[in-house]
């Protein structure tokens, strides 16, 4: 799933690459993609494109005249600058926006769940549309305190995914800052120490920071379709933890996994599979 890094240089990448570029053309492939009807797609037609920028896991795209398409990826989108003009045969892409020049700017879905979105809204309208006004403070680069923010009896893991909570971090991320801090995915926001949310929050800077660092210096344009994830926990059960070296451990989920090391994070304990259980205890 993109996450805050990974949307964040995609952001900055594109902006580089298409800033002050006029659409030449806008057309929807996915019928299901595109959330709105007013304005019409067709009102960025020979609008300049004036930057991509990044709210939480939303992507959104600035035109002249005050008008942005908000996007959110969901668990398996792409947006992607091609240099060339797709096949029409393509079932990934889901919206098409040629510019002038030849180049594509394409959103487009792998995988089979289809929940990827996007609205093209008046720009003085976006920070009130729903998705946007109910998120929480960003991850990154500046999060507040989070012994106050993270103060709830739910487990850590929920609460560093919950967009409404802090915004930017989803399962892959979770993972890679709760081994940094030390911290058993179930421990309650609650039950932190002032020391351990202190750290907690470190390792939410770092880890954020760190990743977005390493994709400025290995991402250019065209972005591939799978990025080279600077991953040391997540989906890595089975092999050292980066902290102390001991075997990383699953704990696994219908629908997912989360992935820890028991001498860093839960005391040397064997945390349970998940999937025939709806309580997290």
């Amino acid at each position: 799933m993109p996450e805050l890094p990974e949307i964040q240089v995609t952001a900055e990448l594109l902006t580089e690459a298409i800033a002050g570029i006029k659409v030449k053309k806008a057309f929807v492939r996915g019928v299901s993609t595109l959330k709105s009807f007013d304005p019409p797609l067709g009102a960025i037609d020979g609008k300049a494109v004036e930057r991509i920028r990044r709210i939480g896991k939303h992507m959104l795209i600035d035109f002249a005249e005050g008008l942005t398409l908000l996007i959110h990826l969901m668990s398996s989108g792409r947006l992607q600058l091609f240099d060339k003009p797709g096949s029409p045969k393509d079932r990934i892409t889901k919206m098409t926006i040629a510019l002038e020049g030849g180049r594509e700017l394409r959103l487009r879905e792998f995988g089979t769940k289809q929940s990827m979105w996007a609205k093209l809204m008046r720009s003085e309208d976006v920070m009130n549309e729903e998705s946007i006004s109910t998120l929480g403070p960003e991850a990154w680069p500046d999060p507040p305190l989070f012994k106050d923010l993270l103060d709830s009896p739910r487990p850590l893991n929920a609460l560093l995914r919950d967009q409404h909570v802090i915004s930017g971090i989803g399962r892959t991320w979770a993972d890679e800052i709760l081994n940094k801090a030390r911290l058993s995915p179930f421990k309650r926001g609650d039950s932190l120490t002032d020391e351990e949310a202190s750290a907690l929050r470190v390792a939410t800077v770092s880890n954020l920071q760190a990743a977005v660092g390493h994709y400025r210096n290995v991402l250019s344009i065209p972005i591939p379709d799978k990025l080279p994830m600077p991953l040391a926990v997540h989906r890595m059960e089975g092999n050292p933890c980066p902290q102390c070296g001991e075997e990383l451990r699953p704990v696994y989920f219908e629908s997912h996994t989360i992935s820890y090391c028991p001498h860093c994070q839960t005391g040397g304990k064997i945390l349970k599979d998940r999937r025939m259980s709806k309580l997290l205890k």
